[in-house]
């Protein structure tokens, strides 16, 4: 499926409540008092009729989905929840490959992402309200998220991979991804300001 037709079909979800959907296509939402943490994404795939998958490479070929929770402010505004991870970090993928040939740019090159309004842990109820296209072209964003790589990339030669913090990058920051303190796991997180302007929210 191409990008555009996605898209129509998504902007079709737009006002639509994903908990309803998640029980139409039997994707678990609660296991044993543990939440499934991506089921909104395994929704919006299977309605898009992708099969469930975690590989680095985008996951529809040439564009890459994504879904992340949004949150009403004490004025009653929709602002962006949370960090988005974009990819994990592979220590060794990292330091062989320049930006340009990165899992980190084949993921934003091309992108849709999904937003949802977050109600509560609970999960009972979330609306999509957002459907956005972003291309990371040539230019001041570019420039800085190739920024950001390089300075992980560099510390990761010049330091090792434990020297990595999420207090480093701009837009993007290397985080640790997994279950519990203490995971040595780390993945590409796009800050919260970064987000936003991905889904032009004023």
């Amino acid at each position: 499926m191409d990008r555009e037709e996605a898209i129509a079909r998504l902007k079709a979800l737009e006002g639509k409540d994903l908990r309803t959907m998640a029980d139409d296509y039997a994707i678990t939402v609660w296991k044993d008092e543990r939440k499934n943490k991506g089921w909104a994404g395994h929704v919006i795939e299977r309605y898009l009729g992708l099969p469930l998958n975690s590989a680095q490479s985008p996951n529809f070929g040439s564009w890459e989905l994504k879904v992340v929770p949004l949150k009403r402010s004490r004025t009653g505004a929709l602002v962006v929840k949370e960090t988005m991870a974009i990819t994990m970090i592979d220590p060794v993928n990292v330091t062989q490959k320049p930006f340009v040939e990165s899992h980190l740019l084949a993921k934003l090159q091309k992108i849709v992402v999904c937003a949802r309004v977050f109600e509560s842990q609970l999960e009972e109820h979330t609306l999509l309200v957002k459907v956005a296209k972003f291309d990371l072209d040539d230019g001041p964003t570019y420039a800085q998220v190739k920024a950001d790589y390089d300075l992980v990339r560099n510390t990761i030669l010049e330091s090792g991979y434990e020297a990595l913090t999420g207090k480093m990058g701009v837009l993007v920051q290397p985080r640790t991804k997994g279950p519990g303190h203490g995971s040595i796991s780390r993945a590409f997180y796009a800050r919260t300001g970064f987000v936003k302007q991905i889904l032009g929210l004023d």
